[in-house]
């Protein structure tokens, strides 16, 4: 098999196989049914899509009038819904390459007996798809825009399902913990990504067994992302700090040290998204914080090249300012304490235990961002100079 998908590259790569034929060939290799083999189209090369056209500023100004009003997220209540798919099926999909798609259904709760809603569910993620890190593999969820209308997820097409990770207590509180970083960033970010809490009950035809109710976590549409911020997504890789708007750079880096996150890159797009405005202004929204120090996972491990022991513990990774140049910021963040520690009792059903190492994880950032000595320690003195990261 190995050695089909070395020569199915080769061939791809050299131009010799026609997009009809790669399809079957993939599906082949892999031993799926054709029907699965489901091709999708090239994706455009970033730095020409980046020089199309732009909407007029009417259009802009609508896409993200739409973008807003996305009933999806105009609630913070917990979502209920029943997912039914070959979810066996899709849980054993742990190929980070792979392109398999189950049909399934969600229906949400309501009056008046809510028909399902046709679904494609794919697995996706790649750390998280391993079978030594997770048991249960985040999926992606696709609809049919017909399907949707009139419904809460009226206007989507595709999303990133969250999942727990684990079958146990401790695999929701790392979803709830999650949920609780997303929360901070809206509170102090505008360039961040919309979340909706959910509970997702989980059938399988195929398996006898009680279905089980999770806690999960919708992401906003990348896209629809873009659309709030009149701006459209911008997958070029290796920009520098001085390719982004500089206000919004050290709110997303000093946020991401709130949380303790080094699970991030902007030069190599990893967990970040970028997105450019007409006039020419790139933002870095960042996502993913499964691997930081608030949620603290099992899984959650450092990067050995940083020089940090743990994701516990907190490293500022730039770009490097003088005190004088943070204060500022560092101001904004602590006006705003009480505010995020509030958002802690806010999420459902937290334990007593996560809430209190959630905030005292927390006040530890306060203690330093209040402290002009600790401060300068952190973000200035031990800052790496560095031209981007």
């Amino acid at each position: 098999m190995m050695k089909g998908r070395i020569e199915l590259t080769r061939r791809i790569a050299a131009g010799l196989v026609s997009a009809g034929v790669i399809a079957i060939a993939v599906a082949s290799v892999h031993g799926w049914p054709q029907a699965q083999a489901q091709q999708k189209p090239a994706k455009k090369d970033p730095i020409a899509k980046a020089a199309e056209p732009w909407p007029d500023a009417k259009q802009l100004a609508d896409r993200r009038v739409d973008a807003e009003g996305l009933p999806l997220f105009k609630s913070q209540e917990t979502l209920a819904f029943t997912l039914t798919s070959d979810i066996g099926a899709i849980n054993r999909d742990r190929d980070p390459n792979s392109t398999k798609v189950f049909p399934g259904t969600i229906q949400v709760p309501g009056d008046g007996g809510v028909q399902p809603i046709p679904v494609e569910v794919s697995g996706r993620g790649h750390s998280r798809r391993n079978p030594r890190v997770c048991s249960v593999i985040p999926i992606r969820l696709d609809f049919a825009k017909k399907d949707v209308a009139g419904t809460v997820f009226e206007g989507q097409n595709e999303l990133k399902l969250v999942t727990h990770c684990e079958n146990s207590s401790d695999g929701e509180q790392n979803v709830l913990g999650e949920y609780l970083t997303y929360k901070i960033f809206n509170l102090l970010a505008p360039q961040s990504f919309r979340v909706r809490l959910v509970k997702v009950t989980y059938v399988d035809p195929k398996r006898d067994k009680v279905p089980a109710s999770r806690y999960g976590i919708l992401l906003e549409n990348d896209e629809d992302v873009a659309r709030r911020m009149e701006g459209r997504n911008y997958a070029v890789p290796n920009r520098l700090f001085n390719f982004i708007e500089p206000e919004s750079l050290m709110m997303m880096e000093l946020l991401q040290y709130m949380i303790g996150n080094t699970d991030f890159s902007i030069m190599a797009l990893h967990n970040i998204k970028l997105v450019q405005t007409k006039s020419l202004v790139i933002y870095a929204v960042p996502y993913d914080f499964d691997y930081s120090g608030l949620v603290n996972t099992g899984y959650g491990v450092a990067a050995k090249t940083l020089g940090i022991s743990s994701v516990r513990e907190r490293l500022y990774r730039g770009p490097c300012k003088t005190m004088q140049d943070l204060a500022p910021y560092l101001e904004r963040f602590t006006a705003k304490k009480d505010e995020v520690q509030a958002l802690i009792d806010q999420i459902p059903d937290m334990k007593p235990a996560r809430q209190k190492d959630a905030r005292d994880y927390l006040d530890e950032f306060f203690s330093t961002a209040s402290n002009p000595g600790r401060a300068k320690r952190a973000f200035v003195d031990n800052c790496k100079k560095a031209v981007g990261m």
